[in-house]
């Protein structure tokens, strides 16, 4: 009888243990078979240290119960006095209840944990053989395996050994079994033994060394004839058949003797379904069967499981000989046509035939699970392991560790993947080992995940802890197999050619002159300095390389591509971030490629900052950053600056990195990548560079402005001032070549001397100038004031009521045609908004042109191409002056706007492209002409830029030298040797535009 006061005592002390059921717990204990045992205070602190107080009490109860006499005495002793076997035992029952029966069921098994009692002692191969050695049935090997499990279940639940070393013991005793039960099927059918020689090979985990408690078993079947014995003189080999039809029986009797289930349970199932042609195909082949069958038949994922392939049982020569012919197949899978997609495509297979229900709650196959650690190593191993046989481990978590060291994967990446691994494959152990079946899925219920978080340590709050980790650790995963296993480097390493990873000398000096390498003496110096060494850096740059020398080779200028990735690369070589960046970092080593091979404009700015090649990494990297932000910026830079020069350092540091990053992102978009394909409407490419372009110098113009007044007056200027943008500047159609064309107006201040105003006006545009073309190393802005009023001889600055006066009595009517580009830019946003009303009636003059002053605009244009166009260049390739160029589409437009700009809304815009536009849908002009025309004015523009990109210097023709003409034919979406092709098309392009403005501008 319970004394009342002792049972509040103990259901409170019970509580405190973590017992969620504190009286069925007092029942246990008060129950006889614990007599000795139940007040000790040893005994409810180990039972409360446990993952499932309850359930190990009621497994101890019943183990307790299933003994002698003697037994349960020498039990309970032993219990009490040594801790590491009390603490493993009961670790058992806390954990499994599988485990639990059995110990019940076999009472004297227990007996078993005191074998490896010692912490440092891990039983292997040869002693979990001596362990089933004495089972010569299928009932008596499953109670010696469960015996064998439960030493290693011990261990586990104890912490003497990690995941990894359980998951090795796992496969070690699976590979015991495995014996054993070939061991059995000989002995019961010793003819057929007789007549074959049989192999085992473990493929999937257990091939791997890396085991669950329960999974099935994968394995091949390999067979061949055996001798006849070795008395019979002159002995011919077995008959195949014969020997097929024996091996198969005795692999089929191996398969039943482990799969299937009696009162000791199935110890598990044995699938042969990776063999050839899975369960279509014959159980067991021969070895020249198997080897016919994967070079001709296999599928790519049957290379990625042969990765894991191990010889674990039966005739050891063959085994080694089949693991011998394959292994060339496998590091070859990697060659094969759309290797990386096909791997890619079945891991989402996976993931979309998970049941919607389940996909929350799948460890293994789900997103974040461990299929998505275990696929991009994998892959990365069938890649990479071709020419580095340092990556060829089997086991997931010893090939990331060589992953890492060799430079494939970043440490923190490779760190995060196997600190999640390692949690998930513990989460997977104590899921599975409560009950000993077959899952990969997260209980639902409340206690089953109190118990699975107890189990990993997590005694607080253990099911949200659990929670918390497991969603944390799920997503590392699924961050880095996105990152890892989608990454463009993969899939191009993937597509070089045997032999190509790793190249030698001469065999790269030979891959140099196929690819196209100009001087590839000078190249193969610049691979050996790059890759020369045993460092981390050395190891990457030698991943990289083989790669990067095909994409500079999809360029004019490979050598130049290749010199200036030396010199990024010496720059930023020893930046941690920098070789992480091109290795796993979406398309960023592509687009350095590219950038760097695409001529000289791009690689000239990169150069100069080096930092910014981060830019080629980043989504959004590549995207203009829009006036606004980028003002606020250089406003910022000047505001923190101690001068005026130091200010205008910064905003000139600015504007490089913004045209490094408007450069780079014209180059890829025109060039295209696998992620990026080549935009169907360049007018779209010309449109965002114009617009970009503009921007930057309209926020270097206001950095300028605010740091010259700034360095003289403080915040506030004595007269108000706006610079005007003028030209392509104004239209927003800037190219990398363009000066910025302004007109500059002021308005004294209340109280300000007209004359002290303009002076200050003066001085402010003087010091603006000056700033921004100060020797640095940044480019300079040229500003030119060349449109306004009276040119070179008129001032250089005016009150907005001096041009009104002029415009009023003198205004000529080009100048009202230069004044269809002006729009404010910096400055006063109120002078340059009144500035632009002043202005609109002389552009857009109302009832339109007289006919006198179209009369003047044509022959100014005529004027124009007989006289600027620059002596001996070719009149149908010049894109500004040339037949259908620039000017000619211009001036068209431009004509347009000022006959109709006072009764068509849509033509009162500062851009060519829209107004363009405007007029087709006024019906002032067809739809053909209107799209010849936007076609011409588009190309010429692209090759304008091409140009600048490509030379490094502003040009209005094609460049003459056969490189370059080639580089600006890439950059137009010419591949090599179509350089004559471009020019027929530019020119045929034109001429259909001359045509059209010979019409609609000269009336023709």
């Amino acid at each position: 009888m319970t004394v009342p006061g002792r049972r509040s005592s103990t259901f409170s002390r019970l509580l405190r243990h973590g017992f969620t059921d504190p009286s069925a717990a007092e029942r246990l204990l008060d129950a006889p078979e614990l007599a000795s045992v139940r007040t000790d205070p040893v005994l409810l602190d180990a039972l409360g240290a446990v993952a499932d107080p309850d359930l190990a009490l009621r497994g101890l109860t019943r183990l307790a119960e299933a003994q002698d006499p003697d037994g349960r005495t020498a039990l309970l002793s032993t219990l009490l006095a040594a801790k590491p076997l009390r603490d493993r035992l009961l670790g058992v029952l806390g954990a499994s209840e599988a485990l639990g029966d059995h110990l019940a069921r076999h009472p004297h098994d227990w007996q078993a944990l005191v074998t490896y009692e010692a912490a440092d002692l891990h039983p292997g191969l040869a002693e979990f053989e001596a362990g089933l050695a004495e089972a010569h049935d299928p009932v008596a090997l499953r109670v010696a395996y469960r015996r064998c499990l439960l030493s290693i279940a011990a261990r586990d639940v104890c912490g003497t050994t990690d995941v990894a070393q359980t998951a090795a013991e796992l496969a070690d005793l699976a590979t015991a079994t495995l014996r054993a039960a070939l061991r059995i099927a000989t002995a019961a059918a010793p003819g057929d033994a007789a007549l074959c020689r049989l192999a085992v090979i473990a493929m999937g985990k257990c091939g791997g060394h890396e085991l669950n408690y329960v999974s099935d078993v994968d394995v091949i079947f390999v067979a061949e004839a055996a001798p006849h014995p070795a008395e019979v003189p002159g002995a011919a080999v077995a008959d195949e058949a014969k020997a097929l039809q024996a091996a198969t029986r005795l692999a089929s009797h191996l398969m039943r003797i482990c799969s299937e289930t009696t009162v000791e349970g199935t110890i598990w199932p044995v699938d042969a379904n990776l063999r050839p042609e899975g369960r279509n195909g014959p159980l067991v082949r021969t070895l020249s069967s198997h080897m016919a069958y994967y070079q001709r038949w296999a599928k790519t994922w049957e290379f990625q499981a042969l990765l894991k392939a191990r010889p674990v049982a039966g005739d050891a020569e063959l085994g080694d000989a089949y693991v011998s012919a394959i292994s060339p197949l496998v590091w070859q899978a990697a060659e094969r046509e759309n290797f990386v997609a096909d791997v890619q495509q079945m891991r989402r297979r996976v993931v979309d035939n998970i049941p919607a229900s389940e996909v929350e709650r799948e460890l293994k196959l789900g997103p974040g699970g461990l299929r998505d650690v275990e696929f991009a190593v994998q892959l990365l191993q069938l890649v990479h392991g071709r020419g580095d046989a340092s990556l060829r481990s089997p086991t997931t978590l010893d090939a990331l560790q060589a992953l890492a060291a060799g430079g494939y994967v970043g440490r923190a990446d490779a760190a995060q993947l196997n600190d999640a691994y390692r949690f998930l494959r513990a989460m997977e152990h104590r899921i599975q080992l409560y009950r000993l079946r077959r899952t990969h899925l997260v209980p639902e219920d409340e206690a089953d995940l109190r118990r699975l978080g107890r189990s990993l340590g997590l005694r607080t709050e253990p099911v949200a802890e659990l929670n918390k980790a497991w969603r944390r650790h799920a997503s590392v995963v699924r961050r880095l197999h996105e990152k890892l296993f989608y990454r463009p480097l993969l899939d191009a390493v993937a597509q070089l050619a045997p032999g190509e990873t790793r190249l030698s000398a001469t065999a790269a000096t030979e891959r140099l002159v196929a690819l196209g390498y100009a001087d590839p003496a000078s190249a193969l110096r610049h691979l050996e300095a790059l890759a020369s060494g045993v460092t981390r850096k050395a190891a990457i740059q030698r991943t990289l390389l083989p790669v990067l020398l095909g994409w500079f080779a999809d360029s004019a200028d490979p050598d130049a591509g290749l010199l200036g990735f030396r010199k990024v690369s010496d720059a930023l070589g020893k930046t941690p971030w920098y070789l992480r960046l091109l290795r796993d970092e979406g398309a960023a080593a592509e687009n350095l490629a590219r950038v760097l091979s695409a001529g000289r404009l791009a690689p000239d700015l990169l150069l100069r900052a080096p930092e910014a090649v981060a830019l080629l990494g980043d989504a959004e990297g590549l995207r203009p950053r829009g006036r606004e932000g980028l003002e606020q910026e250089v406003l910022a830079a000047v505001g923190r600056a101690d001068d005026a020069e130091s200010g205008v350092t910064a905003v000139r540091g600015v504007r490089r990195r913004e045209l490094f990053r408007t450069a780079a992102a014209d180059i890829v978009d025109s060039y295209g990548t696998e992620e990026n394909p080549v935009e169907e409407d360049p007018g779209l490419l010309v449109d965002r560079v114009g617009a970009a372009l503009t921007d930057i110098t309209a926020v270097t113009v206001a950095g300028a402005l605010r740091a010259a007044v700034r360095a003289q007056w403080g915040e506030e200027l004595p007269t108000r001032f706006a610079v005007i943008g003028m030209g392509r500047f104004g239209g927003r159609e800037l190219a990398y070549g363009s000066d910025a064309d302004v007109l500059f107006v002021h308005e004294p201040r209340e109280g300000v001397d007209e004359q002290e105003a303009a002076k200050a006006a003066q001085t402010v545009i003087a010091e603006m100038r000056r700033l921004l073309q100060l020797p640095t190393a940044d480019p300079p802005l040229l500003i030119d004031a060349d449109l306004r009023p009276e040119g070179r001889s008129g001032p250089l600055v005016r009150t907005l009521a001096s041009y009104a006066a002029y415009y009023r009595r003198w205004s000529l009517v080009w100048e009202s045609q230069a004044l269809l580009r002006a729009e404010p830019m910096a400055g006063d946003p109120d002078l340059g908004a009144r500035f632009v009303e002043l202005v609109d009636p002389l552009r857009y003059p109302v009832e339109g042109l007289h006919e006198d002053d179209v009369r003047e605009i044509r022959r100014l244009k005529a004027r124009m191409e007989s006289e600027r166009l620059p002596r001996g260049a070719d009149p149908t390739l010049h894109t500004k002056l040339g037949r259908g160029g620039l000017s000619d589409v211009e001036w068209t437009v431009q004509l347009l706007q000022m006959r109709h700009g006072w009764a068509e809304p849509g033509l009162r815009t500062t851009r060519t492209r829209e107004a363009l536009a405007a007029a087709h849908a006024a019906d002032l002009i067809p739809t053909e002409e209107a799209q010849i025309l936007d076609e011409a004015w588009v190309l010429a523009t692209r090759v304008r830029n091409a140009v600048m990109l490509v030379r490094g210097r502003a040009g209005d023709t094609f460049p003459s030298e056969p490189r370059e003409l080639a580089a600006v034919a890439r950059y137009l979406g010419y591949s090599t040797g179509r350089v004559g092709e471009m020019l027929d098309d530019y020119r045929r392009t034109t001429r259909r535009a001359r045509a059209v403005v010979e019409e609609h501008f000269y009336g023709a």
